[in-house]
């Protein structure tokens, strides 16, 4: 469990990270969303103990990180410019990794590494930002850690790549305890991975929910209804967040339990309904709407 309460971090005049309190749960995968400069790599700093923060707390496992080696054999950062030792080579870095880290597996490495097809003993330097970011990946599976911090580890990576490591956080998180936080600006890269998001904006959490949660209270509904029928009559009655019409087809996202929300469609006579899967972008649409943020704005 990783607890942050009141975390602030000012760097001079600029507050990077302003009073966040935040707890991420085991066993979850956990999205970090914010555009850049919204504090998404100050804080995975302050999480694995590379910086600490000038108010408040951050704890894992109950355990305080700064200068704590005990706390820090639990987890492995991913930088979003990942550090190499100069003219070494992958192998040269695993063995170094492999030092660091007790529960270090180093079959796992040399899977890995044969999956992956990156040459064991060229140099990092000349490796592109890709490659690069696979062997941190690949690296930092290898430690065995219990949680895994990534700062924008999918970007450079091409889609069969990041299809390939989010199935290996799913294999993972299945066999071991083990909690991948990932970081991003892109919604859409964390689309069919998190159990939960935070949305950090200008150094504040707007908000840190489970999508189960959130997609239990909020529906997409597409309906047709009669020639002449006017919704007005029945969609007064829903608490409609968003609307859109193309011809006869309306796409509604409604607020409520599904059940209700149909019960009162159906007063209509629809000509058809039907309820859609809500996207990562539309939670947060609806999530932040409310408390008058322009997500679109925020994010891309």
């Amino acid at each position: 469990m990783i607890e942050a309460t009141n975390v602030t971090k000012r760097f001079g005049d600029i507050t990077a990270v302003d009073d966040v309190t935040l707890s991420i749960e085991e066993g979850k995968v956990f999205g970090l969303i914010g555009t850049n400069g919204a504090g998404k790599s100050t804080f995975l700093r302050m999480l694995s103990g590379v910086l600490t923060p000038d108010l408040g707390s951050i704890e894992i496992d109950d355990m305080q990180i700064f200068e704590n080696p005990e706390c820090k054999d639990n987890f492995f950062f991913i930088s979003d410019e990942a550090f190499f030792f100069l003219n070494a080579t992958p192998d040269e870095m695993e063995r170094f990794y492999e030092k660091c880290y007790p529960s270090y597996d180093k079959a796992r490495y040399e899977k890995l590494m044969e999956s992956f097809g990156l040459d064991r003993r060229r140099k990092v330097s000349t490796f592109s930002k890709g490659m690069k970011k696979q062997l941190s990946i690949i690296l930092g599976l290898s430690a065995m850690t219990k949680y895994i911090f990534c700062d924008e580890t999918f970007d450079g990576l091409d889609p069969v790549m990041r299809q390939a490591v989010k199935s290996l956080f799913a294999s993972d998180m299945a066999e071991r305890e083990f909690t991948p936080i990932i970081a991003s600006h892109n919604l859409r890269e964390l689309e069919d991975i998190c159990d939960t998001v935070g949305l950090l904006h200008k150094g504040g959490m707007l908000m840190s929910e489970d999508l189960d949660d959130i997609k239990g209270d909020v529906h997409k509904i597409q309906i047709v209804f009669p020639d002449g029928f006017d919704p007005a009559g029945v969609t007064d009655r829903l608490r409609i967040l968003e609307n859109e019409q193309r011809g006869s087809l309306h796409t509604y996202i409604v607020r409520g339990t599904e059940r209700d929300i149909k019960g009162i469609f159906r007063e209509g006579n629809p000509v058809f309904m039907e309820s859609l899967p809500l996207s990562l972008e539309e939670i947060f649409i609806t999530s932040t709407g409310v408390e008058g943020y322009d997500i679109k704005k925020i994010i891309y």
